[in-house]
């Protein structure tokens, strides 16, 4: 049975339940014994005390009595009455040995003590007589415990009456060995007497203990306070609860009896109990794991026959049935496993066939297609032959799906995916769909010359228009040939071969291409690219320049065109015209176009602080304006720098605005509403009409310097220079002229009444942060100086 099994948890559980359970009683119980042990010993010392002083009583009594008997003797009485000394000595001897009395007095009616041995009694026995006489005297006789030579003794006087009282007979008797046995015996108590003298040290008398045990309660009881409860005592092994008692003191000597019980023999009892009890939890333990592991496997079995079933499962084996026949809830979950299969092995064929087959036009997919071309290419690696691809990809395809609907695209691909199979019907060819109006064909042991046969064939197959619902598409196709193992070694690298070729081919307009290495050198010369222009903005490579613009009536600088150029680590400067294109076909170049207004908002907001308060003109590309969240963008740099809107005059070229004109123009619309002026950039090399233009939101127009050059030597440059600035004019916009590089020029173009300019006679383009020197230095030619210096006195 292994350790992480369900079946070890479920004995383990119940093994763990009955311990738990069995051990809470087993200290409840033993805490509950130990408690009333305890409480049980001190109600014995208790009752051993009731029992020790009745014992005191009785003895009292019986020596009373044999006094008395003494007392009444007529003999001695007639000899106390004629003072016959020694008849009175040899009575009392005889009488006191009879009894037992350790001394035998009698004491006159002038106190006088007459003792039965020829040895008169010690002071401490005499005082202790003579006491009790005055006691006597009250109450007819006396009895009490006095302590002689340190040693207790129980004394008993009774008077002598003839009738009158003519003396008093004391009797002592020894508080000895005999009268402790009797309490040990009554009680099963140990019983130690104990006297204290004046250096407060303890000295047994005695005790039914053996001596050592004596002794070790003489030194606790030294070390304990003196009260009736005295503390836990430990002898030997066992432990002791014990009580003491007062028999008797005098000055500086005082006599205890100290009442013991054993609290191990009070427990030993019940420690047979609990072994009892321990056996009982062993063998109900054992019972227990026989249970629970009994009932554990018949739990486990099926369930075990169903992980059997499960891994069947796993490893694609639907066949065969459950035999578990029940009806509780594993039998229900056996029922539950027999549906899952069947669904199970149900949606592995729908899986499967979604997984390999296009459920468009129920040709292979991708993945199947690759495991043909693996099988293709390890076929021909054995026999030493060869394997061709060719990827085919439609034309126009997206306009169909744009004009006729995504539903007519899929009729039109089912459409070709047969004729592509007409084209293949009598060979071992096999097609098949890679995605969107992509399809591939897979030549196994062909040469390159069947391939291209092949292409041939299928590209004037699709020349043939198709007609679906009504309406006639005529569709083209590019075609790339991939070969085994002259182009790569794998499918995937064949594949993307194949597609290098297509998209060449499709560029090209020609027939099938077959892929060239030549032909991948730019597309990694543009990988390459992006990831430099990555790596160009996280490690703050661009830089930010500035060409100025001047009214050219005036000359007085007007605003600034921000430009961007890449300070290469390697390469040194590279110019827009290097990188914008590609930024723009790869989608890059709008984060060029935020890294513009950035840094352009950064470069207004330091310019007005010092006084100078001039527009910047930010070009913005095609894919700028097709992103319809460029105006909340824009608007939160401007905000972030505290830059109005008005500061700002955003340039778009005609041909970016023909891409998408509706999308283009809710972007400008925007744009407009924030307060951004629009300029019309290049104007008159793009393709677009003045009808359209017109509905644009712009507020300037940006004659392309191919016109302005050279215009003074060109008179069609001039006249169209002319033309461009009165429609402009005639619309209502300010006209910049740009590429002005000489006088003539500037002053040609102030008699053409055309408003702003730029170019390198102005300036050329500088790093922004020079051109405060800059302006401080810029004189205007000829006769706008002099209104030049007027007027820059109030921008500085």
């Amino acid at each position: 049975m292994r350790l992480r099994s369900l079946e070890a948890r479920i004995v383990g559980f119940f093994l763990l339940l009955i311990l738990l359970v069995q051990l809470a009683g087993f200290v409840t119980i033993r805490a509950g014994i130990n408690e009333n042990a305890r409480a049980a010993v001190q109600t014995e010392l208790q009752i051993g005390e009731r029992v020790f002083r009745r014992l005191l009583d009785q003895n009292a009594q019986k020596l009373t009595t044999a006094a008395r008997v003494l007392a009444l003797d007529y003999g001695f009485r007639q000899a106390i009455g004629t003072n016959d000394k020694e008849t009175i000595g040899s009575v009392l001897a005889n009488h006191g040995a009879r009894i037992g009395a350790a001394q035998t007095l009698l004491v006159s009616l002038d106190r006088h003590l007459i003792s039965a041995s020829e040895l008169e009694p010690g002071a401490a026995l005499e005082q202790s007589i003579l006491g009790l006489v005055d006691a006597a005297e009250r109450t007819g006789s006396a009895t009490g415990i006095r302590l002689v030579d340190q040693h207790p003794y129980q004394i008993v006087l009774v008077p002598v009456k003839a009738p009158l009282t003519i003396g008093w007979v004391a009797m002592a008797f020894s508080i000895d060995q005999s009268l402790i046995n009797d309490m040990r015996e009554l009680s099963s108590l140990q019983v130690t007497i104990l006297t204290r003298d004046k250096l407060q040290r303890w000295r047994i008398d005695v005790t039914t203990l053996s001596s050592s045990e004596a002794t070790a309660v003489a030194a606790q009881l030294a070390a304990a306070p003196m009260t009736t409860v005295l503390p836990s005592m430990t002898m030997g092994s066992n432990e002791f609860s014990a009580r003491s008692l007062p028999l008797a003191a005098d000055e500086g000597h005082e006599s205890i009896v100290v009442l013991q019980r054993s609290l191990s023999e009070a427990i030993a009892p019940y420690e047979r109990l609990q072994l009892t009890l321990l056996l009982l939890t062993a063998g109900c333990t054992i019972a227990a794991i026989a249970i629970s592991i009994f009932s554990a496997r018949q739990i486990t079995r099926p369930l075990r026959a169903l992980t059997q079933t499960a891994r069947r499962l796993g490893r694609g084996d639907y066949q065969g049935e459950l035999e578990i026949r029940r009806y509780d809830e594993i039998g229900a979950l056996s029922r539950a496993f027999e549906s899952m299969r069947d669904d199970i092995a149900r949606r592995e064929l729908a899986i499967s066939r979604l997984a390999y087959w296009d459920s468009l036009t129920d040709l292979p997919n991708r993945a199947q297609f690759i495991n043909l071309l693996n099988s293709a290419i390890a076929e021909a690696a054995t026999s030493a032959t060869t394997c061709q691809i060719l990827m085919l990809d439609l034309d126009r395809f997206k306009n169909v799906n744009d004009v006729l609907g995504h539903q007519f695209g899929d009729a039109l691909l089912q459409q070709v995916a047969q004729r592509l199979r007409l084209q293949l019907a009598q060979s071992t060819y096999a097609v098949a769909r890679l995605g969107g109006d992509e399809f591939v064909v897979l030549l196994p042991a062909a040469s390159v010359g069947d391939a291209l046969g092949l292409a041939a064939r299928i590209l004037k197959a699709m020349e043939q228009p198709i007609s679906l619902e009504d309406q006639t598409v005529d569709l083209g196709a590019g075609i790339g040939v991939a070969s085994y193992p002259q182009h790569g070694e794998d499918a995937e690298a064949l594949l993307r071969c194949a597609e290098v070729a297509m998209y060449a081919a499709k560029k090209s307009g020609n027939e099938a291409v077959l892929y060239d290495p030549a032909i991948d050198r730019g597309s990694q010369v543009s990988l390459s690219l992006l990831g430099e222009l990555r790596r160009a903005i996280d490690q703050d490579e661009f830089r930010l320049q500035v060409q100025p613009k001047v009214v050219l009536a005036t000359g007085r600088v007007i605003g600034l065109e921000a430009l961007i150029r890449w300070h290469h680590p390697v390469r040194g400067m590279v110019f827009p015209d290097e990188f914008i294109p590609f930024a723009e076909q790869t989608g890059f170049i709008r984060v060029l176009t935020r890294w513009v207004l950035e840094q352009s908002a950064v470069l207004c907001r330091d310019l007005s602080a010092r006084g100078l308060h001039l527009k910047l003109s930010v070009n913005l590309s095609a894919r700028d304006l097709l992103d319809q969240g460029l105006p909340q963008k824009f608007a939160e740099i401007l905000k972030r720098h505290g830059v109005a809107p008005s500061s700002f005059c955003l340039e778009i070229t005609e041909s970016t605005i023909m891409d998408d004109p509706v999308r283009a123009l809710q972007t400008l619309e925007g744009l407009h509403q924030m307060g951004v002026e629009l300029a019309i950039d290049d104007f008159g090399t793009g393709y677009s009409s003045l009808a359209y233009l017109k509905r644009l939101p712009v507020d300037e127009l940006k004659i392309d310097k191919s016109f302005v050059m050279n215009m003074e030597h060109d008179a069609s440059d001039t006249q169209i220079v002319r033309s461009t600035i009165d429609l402009g004019h005639n619309m209502g916009l300010r006209v910049v002229a740009e590429g002005i590089e000489s006088a003539a020029v500037w002053q040609l173009l102030t008699a053409l009444g055309c408003d702003q300019g730029q170019g390198y006679f102005i300036s050329r383009p500088m790093p922004a942060e020079r051109f405060a020197d800059w302006f401080a230095q810029w004189s205007a030619p000829g006769d706008a100086a002099a209104l030049h210096r007027a007027t820059a006195t109030g921008l500085a």
